[in-house]
């Protein structure tokens, strides 16, 4: 530890419980990355608040000494939003799990920012109720996590992303003010602006949510295709013919393979590719759909329908492990994480595969159809000499492809550190600008999650398109030039 740390930690030592102040080198690595292993750093310092007046003080601790932070729930980000700065304080919420307030005729939760997205269903399935948003890793991110990111989930396209199911935050502003925002304030949204702002407005520390009246029927169908072309003109049909179900979800051949290695989830043989469709609704609503939708994948080989919710749990346990389940066909891979407009999927999916046999990578293909969100994982093997670099050139020409089409370098993982270098490409200097000086607005000192976003963070105070000189804090030694 260097003696400013030392230092800090003292003061923080008396904030908190000393044992949630962490210093030692062996455990602080175990904070070093999140779900994106290869962006490594290990933390100055790691703190353990329970409650959000003592990340309050951190922060405001944090901010006397021009130190910066990251907060941290349960590491499952997949860009690096919550790597850690080897100079700074990691505030992890982990501890922070309570479910404070059930408000069922308001049709609402409070809970803390360490409440796993699933654990609110949970807490409410008894008396008819949900929680909309369902990331993959559902089972273990965090509700903070969730909101820094704006998650989404398989479910997202019926009933969209976290920012339509949250109605306020209380946060702890960058200079360590505890403040409520709420979907209700007069004047401009800054609930809106804080919801997928990953870290760099302030942490969240009690969030409300909405809660869904859970659906009087759930029908789960999978469709087995001889090949992804196939099964995105069937996505293509469903959503022409006006239907929109609660999830549209494809995964092919290699993703296939992957998720049979890993859960034998028992998918078709032979598909090239599986289509999974779920509506949800009144019955008879969603026994028309399922009709129409019979008809539109009658070019499927098998077409299987979820009997049961122990049946609709195994069509999902696939897809739902298709991320992990990789590394059971390949040592190392790469997610990455790509929207389209509808439209463009074939091309886009037929690029993929043009990059793949051009670079001698294998890539699977596992993603939202029915919003155009990808989730491309470039597998490779890494003792293998230049494999990881062609790896990455195949990873971000799938970014450029995405670009070229109309889309987004991310629908739901984030920018974190993993993406900044591609905002350019998204964005104008000017834009870029723009979204700095909103940072500045909340952040004047750049200490909250410094160096995620943009790839040339500008110093506030600094004219807008110039970018060069020494702040007046890195001059006096209280922080660092980013």
């Amino acid at each position: 530890m260097t003696a400013l740390s030392n230092e800090i930690a003292v003061r923080l030592r008396r904030v908190l419980e000393p044992e949630a102040v962490i210093t030692d080198p062996v455990r602080l690595r175990t904070y070093e990355c999140d779900g994106l292993t290869y962006h490594r750093a290990t933390p100055g310092v790691v703190v353990l608040p329970e409650t959000a007046e003592q990340i309050a003080e951190v922060v405001k601790i944090c901010n006397e000494y021009g130190v910066p932070f990251v907060a941290r729930g349960s590491g499952t980000g997949l860009s690096g939003g919550a790597l850690p700065r080897s100079d700074g304080v990691l505030i992890v919420t982990s501890r922070m799990r309570r479910v404070l307030e059930i408000d069922i005729e308001g049709r609402r939760a409070v809970v803390e920012p360490g409440v796993t997205n699933l654990a609110i269903t949970e807490a409410v399935r008894d008396q008819g109720y949900y929680y909309a948003p369902d990331p993959s890793s559902q089972q273990i991110c965090s509700i903070g996590g969730n909101v820094a990111e704006n998650s989404g989930g398989a479910h997202c396209l019926k009933y969209g992303f976290t920012v339509n199911h949250v109605e306020a935050c209380e946060i702890v502003t960058p200079d360590g003010d505890l403040v409520w925002l709420d979907r209700m304030d007069a004047g401009y949204d800054l609930l809106g602006t804080f919801i997928g702002s990953e870290g760099t407005l302030g942490v969240t520390t009690k969030i409300v949510v909405r809660l869904s009246r859970a659906p009087e029927t759930v029908t789960t169908i999978l469709a087995a295709f001889e090949s992804i072309e196939q099964g995105g003109e069937a996505v293509s049909a469903i959503i022409a013919a006006g239907i929109v179900p609660a999830a549209i979800e494809m995964m092919d051949a290699l993703a296939i393979e992957a998720a049979e290695a890993a859960v034998a989830c028992a998918y078709p043989a032979g598909a090239g590719a599986v289509l999974i469709v779920e509506l949800d609704g009144p019955e008879p609503e969603v026994a028309h759909q399922f009709a129409r939708i019979e008809r539109i994948c009658s070019g499927a080989f098998e077409l299987r329908v979820a009997a049961d919710p122990a049946e609709r749990a195994a069509v999902w346990k696939g897809r739902k492990s298709a991320f992990a389940a990789v590394g059971r066909i390949s040592p190392a891979y790469i997610v990455q994480d790509g929207v389209v407009p509808r439209t463009s999927l074939p091309r886009v999916l037929a690029g993929i595969d043009e990059l793949s046999r051009e670079h001698g990578i294998r890539v699977a293909n596992v993603f939202h159809a029915g919003d155009g969100n990808l989730h491309p994982l470039v597998l490779f093997d890494d003792a293998e000499a230049g494999a990881g670099e062609r790896a990455e050139t195949v990873s971000g020409k799938i970014l450029d492809l995405c670009i070229e089409h109309g889309g987004s370098i991310t629908g739901e993982h984030g920018v974190g550190v993993d993406k900044s270098r591609y905002m350019p490409k998204m964005f104008t200097d000017d834009d870029l600008d723009t979204m700095q000086l909103v940072r500045c607005a909340f952040d004047p000192r750049n200490l909250s999650n410094p160096g995620k976003v943009f790839p040339t963070p500008r110093l506030c105070g600094e004219v807008p398109g110039v970018r060069k000189g020494v702040h007046p804090l890195v001059e006096s030694g209280k922080a660092e030039q980013f």
